[in-house]
């Protein structure tokens, strides 16, 4: 046999866990069809990996990827960290399937995925299609968003559904799941996500189990009550039979720091149980989210415009404050983190307070914290995004280490955006370069098992995660005393160092870490 490629002398963490060991591999026709301690055959091309890891390639499972194609085929930084497939459509929000009718709600509920782009689809099949046309770098699967079939069915109302309706959501969720979607995502915090009550996504969930798919949230709460959101989720796994995988695990506001001590136990006591549970999380202390996300869901209610009246009441920004100081039940950032914790990182209409606290844009205004949120909002509407520093260092880092949570990013695209989160450009090399090498928390072979085939198998990627003969050949070569990630809050668009080679389905996207230009990814669907 001849083959297209052969990787020799590396040192090969196959993604199994186990430790690593040094053999040659011999790809063909975009599969691993050799895996020898030496191979004599010949190839078209030879790359010597010597004091190199070769490893799986890295399975970005939480992904907002799903219009970052059409401004950049590659998805660079994804592909630059070594990230050959990912999972998109999550926390509820989706680009299909969608309803001609309600496609002004859609566009605005996505707009942090990308905002000029053409809806020529309508099915969630069709959105696949067009994927595949375009011809991408990396490869992807996508979840349907709940937020997106609620907005295509009700719109961005704040009520329980009728039966009419919920039928409807059944039907769409059903066709998509048909037509390759893998799963389907909730938002909970977000609206219309946050307006639904455990019995409605129950009931929807019945439908992924029927098409052995996958249910992920983004939990409904994630400070104060945190472990009661995840009663929830248990009980929606538990009723409908569907697995799940919990989204960027955390606890967010100091005076809860360490309760993930518990709800790691929670997840393990799921599991013995014979819940089919997982975990997800990045790297970091700060999250990422819409700015409209520090106001109570029912703010948003009804759209945009209705959203931007009541910006204007004083009589309803008096409400608004006063709920926002009183009520702990749904997730406060203001409350739990402070305005001193809060950075405005994208605000295209004021780019002069990016990088700012809110604490200090309002001390620039001299006002009260909470109107300079709400006139930044009118003006901003849903554009806007915060990094908010609500985390502990140690409380990620039990997180990370736990043997149920894959690696994700949890990266909004940086399209027009100046100062994305650094987790986008970092968060598999800051894990390989921070907490294996510097820290010693978790060993490669572990951490390279959390970035590869165990996202594979959650997500059901058959013929991915591993370095295994008739597997997709999904490759990458780093140096492992070199890996790290550069990005930083202040600098964020910086790509990591150490990487030296990727493969996308046996074809190489990037040489002595420079990309290519071929593009060899797939659009995964589930069958």
């Amino acid at each position: 046999m001849i083959f297209d490629l052969l990787i020799k002398n590396g040192y090969l963490i196959n993604g199994t866990g186990n430790p690593w060991f040094r053999a040659d591999i011999g790809v063909k026709d975009g599969k691993i069809k050799s895996i020898k301690r030496k191979i004599s055959e010949r190839a078209r091309k030879i790359i010597d990996a010597k004091n190199l890891v070769v490893s799986p390639g890295f399975i970005d499972a939480h992904a907002h990827d799903d219009l970052v194609f059409f401004y950049d085929p590659f998805d660079k930084p994804k592909l630059k960290q070594g990230v050959t497939t990912v999972v998109c459509g999550n926390c509820g929000i989706s680009p299909a399937p969608l309803n001609k009718k309600t496609l002004d709600y859609l566009k605005s509920y996505v707009s942090s995925l990308g905002k000029k782009i053409d809806f020529t689809w309508s099915r969630y099949g069709e959105f696949l299609d067009e994927l595949k046309r375009i011809e991408i770098g990396i490869n992807v699967a996508g979840m349907v968003g709940h937020g997106t079939l609620r907005i295509a069915v009700m719109g961005m109302k704040n009520i329980a559904p009728t039966k009419e309706e919920l039928a409807k959501m059944k039907k769409l969720l059903a066709q998509s799941l048909e037509e390759g979607a893998i799963g389907m995502s909730t938002g909970l915090i977000y609206p219309p996500g946050n307006y639904a009550k455990t019995e409605e996504l129950i009931e929807l969930c019945k439908i992924i189990t029927e098409y052995g798919g996958i249910y992920t949230t983004h939990l409904r709460n994630e400070g104060d009550k945190l472990l009661e959101a995840m009663d929830e989720a248990i009980r929606i796994a538990k009723e409908s039979g569907v697995p799940i995988e919990l989204s960027h695990h955390k606890v967010a506001g100091r005076k809860n720091w360490g309760l993930v001590l518990y709800s790691l136990e929670k997840i393990r006591n799921a599991k013995e149980k014979g819940i089919d549970i997982t975990v997800d999380a990045y790297p970091y202390s700060a999250s990422n989210t819409s700015l409209n996300a520090l106001v109570p869901p029912w703010v948003l209610a009804g759209g945009e415009q209705q959203f931007l009246e009541r910006l204007k009441d004083k009589k309803t920004r008096k409400m608004i404050k006063k709920e926002i100081e009183e009520k702990t039940d749904w997730d406060n950032s203001i409350k739990g983190s402070g305005w001193e914790n809060i950075v405005l990182s994208f605000a295209p209409k004021y780019k002069q307070f990016e990088g700012k606290t809110l604490r200090k844009i309002s001390e620039i205004w001299n006002k009260d914290p909470y109107d300079a949120l709400f006139d930044i909002l009118l003006v901003e509407t849903s554009e806007a995004l915060v990094n908010i520093f609500e985390m502990d260092d140690k409380d990620v880092e039990r997180v990370i280490t736990c043997p149920y949570v894959s690696i994700v990013t949890d990266a909004l695209p940086d399209i027009e955006v100046d100062r994305p989160h650094p987790r986008g450009y970092g968060s598999f090399s800051r894990v390989l370069g921070r907490y294996v090498r510097d820290k010693g928390l978790i060993t490669i072979e572990e951490a390279i098992r959390k970035m590869t085939s165990l996202p594979a198998q959650t997500f059901g990627f058959e013929k991915k995660g591993l370095l295994k003969e008739d597997f997709d050949a999904d490759i990458i070569i780093f140096d492992p005393k070199s890996i790290i990630d550069r990005a930083t809050y202040d600098n964020p668009k910086q790509f990591p160092e150490g990487l030296k080679c990727v493969i996308v389905n046996g074809q190489i996207a990037i040489e002595k870490g420079a990309i290519t230009g071929i593009k060899s990814g797939k659009v995964i669907r589930k069958k």
